[in-house]
């Protein structure tokens, strides 16, 4: 099936817009605080949609779609972390982090670790979160690639791949986070309006209501309780630890106004994750398997009983029950998910590079050379996206990375008067690399636990062993 011209029309419409926004904002940008962190003046509306955008987006059009079509309903709880990391975070982070943040002007995440520990912690952070951020990039890129090939067979992977980085790129490169916030904002109602208003409606219809839910899937996919604890506790330890060490929720909290505009921001993002996208994004999930079941997908080579990936169900469906016209629409609402990620990542990478690592060694960088720095990080980022083929593999790797090694010191900032920065160097190193070896090995772990949980657990073992080391030779001194 090749792209309608109009569908196509309605694509191209959509990346112009969103380079036009970058446009509108290149010439605002006058310092450092506008490119990194929009003068410190965004309003709670904007940067909750812009967090929900960059939280759910890309990992919502691959993974919510993939898990209503293994599991039905009960993959909603996967974004119920999403609200309770929100929350918490409003609570416990925002009011140590923010006046903190506001009186000493810190663009980054790894800023913040450096007034509570030195110098070297927060290189290693930066370091940590550099690495972690440009595969989250490429992650995004690949899979925006993956949607688009799925959907139109006519583009290849590689071809997407430079449509997708390229255009992302380039209105993140010259509108700063400014262009990242208010594009997110555009593309998360393109994405609603596209749900609620096309993809949801026509997809039930399709497959003939609720009668045709019920004749093919059995209670379970129905049920909120087809969950095991397991996956609850892995989801818990994964997604909620983010919302602590994510650079791009840092930079969010730097750009809002005050500190009552951050948390009420905070809330609003876990309330669009939990219930709204969660439930939309694992119902369509949940179409496409019952179209696979009713034989839909049998002219493109996927007959009931044929190996079927899951997180392909989605796309399947939109390419087989969407007209014309309305094709382009869904594509440009898929697309905006994903791009929302990959501006914020890409700005998140940008920001540990300029400020964390060349700022550690003293060097001063112009909003010119950051915009080029930026640049040269998304063309690497395109670069590694045309080289891996597992969306997930590449996100896992780098998200692994960044939660094991950076969340204990976060938590030794808000729990203790004087963390110690050995404590919190040898975390960082400890806790990533035991979980990125568990990963890569294929290590085998017990109870189906995640990799996370136990680069987490040594993490914290060895921050408090060197703390309490530290405190007692304070205490006999």
């Amino acid at each position: 099936m090749d792209i309608h011209i109009i569908d196509l029309l309605i694509f191209i419409v959509y990346l112009v817009f969103m380079l036009g926004v970058g446009v509108y904002f290149m010439n605002k940008n006058k310092s450092k605080d506008d490119y990194y962190v929009g003068g410190r003046n965004m309003s709670a509306g904007h940067i909750g949609l812009s967090v929900v955008a960059t939280d759910v987006g890309g990992g919502f059009s691959i993974g919510l779609g993939g898990l209503g079509f293994l599991m039905g309903l009960s993959g909603s709880w996967m974004l119920f972390t999403g609200l309770l990391g929100a929350w918490i975070s409003a609570v416990f982070l925002i009011p140590k982090v923010y006046p903190i943040a506001k009186k000493h002007h810190f663009l980054t995440f790894p800023e913040s670790l450096a007034f509570h520990y030195n110098a070297k912690v927060a290189l290693m952070a930066g370091i940590i979160s550099l690495i972690g951020y440009i595969g989250f990039t490429s992650s995004q890129i690949l899979a925006g690639a993956k949607l688009a090939s799925a959907t139109f067979p006519s583009i290849s992977i590689t071809k997407a791949v430079l449509i997708m980085g390229v255009i992302a790129v380039v209105y993140t490169v010259i509108g700063g986070i400014k262009a990242v916030i208010y594009t997110d904002t555009i593309q998360w109602i393109i994405l609603m309006v596209g749900l609620i208003g096309i993809g949801i409606p026509i997809g039930y219809m399709e497959i003939g209501g609720w009668n045709g839910i019920q004749e093919i899937l059995p209670d379970s996919f129905l049920s909120l309780t087809n969950v095991t604890f397991i996956d609850m506790f892995n989801w818990i330890i994964t997604i909620v630890p983010i919302w602590f060490v994510g650079m791009t929720l840092y930079q969010r909290i730097y750009a809002c106004k005050d500190e009552k505009t951050a948390k009420k921001a905070w809330r609003i993002a876990g309330l669009f994750e939990y219930p709204i996208m969660a439930f939309m994004g694992v119902a369509l999930g949940l179409f496409s398997r019952v179209a696979y079941e009713q034989g839909m997908f049998a002219s493109i080579g996927y007959a009931p009983g044929v190996e079927l990936d899951a997180e392909l169900g989605l796309p399947l469906l939109l390419r087989s029950i969407l007209p014309v016209g309305l094709m382009g629409l869904m594509m440009s609402a898929y697309f905006s998910a994903i791009m929302s990620t990959a501006d914020s990542c890409l700005m998140a990478a940008s920001g540990n590079l300029t400020t964390d690592i060349f700022g550690y060694f003293k060097k001063s960088i112009s909003i010119k050379n950051s915009q080029l720095i930026t640049f040269l990080i998304g063309g690497l980022a395109i670069v590694l996206a045309t080289k891996m083929q597992n969306v997930l593999e590449l996100m896992l790797y780098s998200y692994a990375f960044m939660v094991s090694g950076l969340l204990v010191p976060v938590l030794g900032t808000l729990l203790l008067k004087k963390p110690s920065p050995l404590a919190a160097f040898y975390a960082m190193i400890s806790g990533g690399l035991t979980t990125l070896l568990l990963i890569i090995l294929e290590v085998k772990l017990p109870f189906g636990l995640d990799a996370n949980f136990f680069g987490i657990t040594l993490s914290a073992i060895v921050f408090s062993t060197i703390q309490l080391i530290n405190s007692q030779k304070k205490w006999k001194a």
